[in-house]
Formats: structure tokens, C-alpha cells, sequence
């Protein structure tokens, strides 16, 4: 448990690294993993068993419908549906909640298939949480450079298959939505100043409360980073562009939250409507005896 008594929940996280060569052949370490034959050590891509990820998936979609009235990707943003393949892809996301994980597993699986989704998390936490460990997290030493070497070393393997995505949260820890004063932890940076190719492409998320009982999760993907135009960035450099994205992602959708501008979003998954429960029967029950449609929503958004 935090201290605000909320459940503890996995974050994703990026780290100072040092300097490490690529791992070669690469591209056949990730599809071994998926095969489930690799190990999970520095260096090397966890292993995704297939089986287990579709099962996964079979019962996340329904628990994401049970908790949320509606998951919507704005759509003047960029899609990442027209993503060239046969480069590598990272997104990066501020960390507003413990849903994030879930969130981002979800949005790969709807928006970047056939990639497979990867994303470092706290060693510690995923000790706790060891199920994450065949979804395609992986431990991050945050207290040790060679955790940080780690970090590097396993990122540039996945990297090194262009059907990989790989979801960084570089804030480091949950910060509010309105709160800017969290610098961006330098590993993503350090990394991206690894890359020759790819795509590096900034997430804003927020969850909201508009007229129904369940929250809104709404997203906007920012214009992508190329390493192609980056070659002269240094790693500073490349942590200003980094955290200029993505704040500009964030402002960017906060302007259609703060309006309830439900028309700008594409909505990925729709869940329940209506208060629920008892008095949802109640009121179902009266529409039947008066001959009028039951429509259990209090508003017309989603």
C-alpha cells in the first residue's frame, strides 16, 4: 500500500544507464522469446509466452469494461496505426495512475500489432508481481549502475527487432497530471541516443470523471522523435526534445479534457453506463411498465 492507502501497482521506469554495445543478433533473441525459450537476464529479451499473453489479453479487455466507461484516443493526434514497420518503436508516457500498465499493454495490443510489447519496471515490484514478468516487463536495478547498464543492455536487444514496442514511463514515479515539476529521468535519453532508426513517439494520458459513474481514460499520442534527424543530438539534447514532446502532448489533450470535447476522441473500448445496481433495475423496470426504451447513460458523451 502508498501512503494515500492506494494499492502499490508496478510503474514502468526508465533509469540512468551507461554506455554498452547493441547485443547481436538481437532480432532472433526477441523471436526466441517469444517462443517462451530466453530467460530474462541482462542483456536478453524476457520471454513472452504466447499462450499466456492471449489469455491475458482475453481477460483484460473485459476488466478494463467493468472499470471504465470509455478508453479514447484523441484523433488529431498522431495514429499510430500508420506506423512504418521494420523499425524500432518507443513510447513514452507521463505516470498519473496505477492503471498505466494495464492502459499501455491494451493500446499495444489495439494500435501497434503485430509488435510485441515490452516495458522496463522497478526489479522490486516485479518481484511482487511476478505474472508481469511473462508480459513482457522487465526488472530495473535502480540503485546500482550495473541495474542501469542492465536497463540499456536489455532495451537495445529488444530494440534490435523491428515487431518491438517498447513503453517507457521516464518520469520515474506518479506524478498529477497538472504537476510539470518532475524532470524526465535521463536513461530514455541515454538510449535514444543509441538508435540509428525508429520512432520515438510521446503519450499523454489522463484519467477523468465526465457524467457517468465510471471514469474516462483518454489519451493523445504526440509527433514522433526520429533518431534519423537526431544524429547530431547529444544526450541532453535529446532529454530537452524528449521532455518538450511530451509536455506539449500533455497541454495538447488537456485543452479537449477541460472542454469534454468527447467528439475529438476515437473511442477504443466502450464499458457500462447508468448508476448500476439497484437502481438501474428500478429504472428499467419503470421504462417497461410505461413502454418508453431503458437507456441507463446520463449524458451523451461516448
Amino acid at each position: 500500500m502508498t501512503e494515500d492507502g492506494s494499492k502499490k501497482q508496478p510503474r514502468a521506469l526508465a533509469t540512468e544507464a551507461t554506455a554498452v554495445p547493441q547485443s547481436a543478433g538481437a532480432g532472433e533473441a526477441v523471436r526466441a522469446a517469444r517462443r517462451g525459450r530466453n530467460r530474462a537476464q541482462a542483456g536478453e529479451v524476457p520471454a513472452v509466452p504466447k499462450w499466456f499473453q492471449s489469455g491475458f489479453h482475453a481477460f483484460l479487455t473485459p476488466y478494463l469494461r467493468r472499470h471504465f466507461h470509455c478508453i479514447g484516443v484523441h484523433r488529431q493526434g498522431y495514429w499510430p496505426s500508420g506506423e512504418p514497420t521494420g523499425e524500432p518503436t518507443i513510447v513514452y508516457s507521463n505516470h498519473p495512475a496505477w492503471f498505466d500498465p494495464l492502459i499501455a499493454h491494451y493500446l499495444n495490443a489495439q494500435l501497434f500489432t503485430p509488435r510485441q510489447f515490452f516495458a522496463p519496471i522497478d526489479a522490486a515490484a516485479l518481484q511482487q508481481y511476478q505474472v508481469f514478468a511473462k508480459l513482457g516487463f522487465y526488472g530495473v536495478d535502480l540503485q546500482s549502475a550495473s541495474g542501469a547498464a542492465a536497463f540499456l543492455q536489455t532495451s537495445l536487444a529488444i530494440l534490435g527487432d523491428a515487431q518491438s514496442a517498447l513503453w517507457i514511463t521516464p518520469e520515474g514515479r506518479f506524478c498529477d497530471v497538472r504537476d510539470r515539476s518532475q524532470p524526465l529521468l535521463p536513461g530514455l535519453a541515454h538510449l535514444c541516443s543509441k538508435l540509428k532508426c525508429g520512432r520515438v513517439i510521446p503519450l499523454a494520458m489522463e484519467y477523468v470523471f465526465w457524467h457517468e459513474r465510471l471514469p474516462l481514460c483518454l489519451v493523445r499520442f504526440g509527433q514522433p522523435l526520429e533518431p534519423t534527424q537526431a544524429d547530431t543530438w547529444d544526450k541532453p539534447t535529446w532529454n530537452a526534445r524528449l521532455e518538450s514532446g511530451l509536455r506539449q502532448t500533455q497541454d495538447q489533450l488537456a485543452q479537449s479534457v477541460i472542454a469534454r470535447d468527447a467528439a475529438a476522441f476515437q473511442p477504443l473500448l466502450l464499458g457500462r453506463g447508468g448508476a448500476g445496481g439497484l437502481y438501474d433495475w428500478m429504472r428499467r423496470w419503470k421504462c417497461w411498465l410505461t413502454g418508453k426504451p431503458f437507456v441507463p447513460e446520463h449524458g451523451d458523451r461516448f
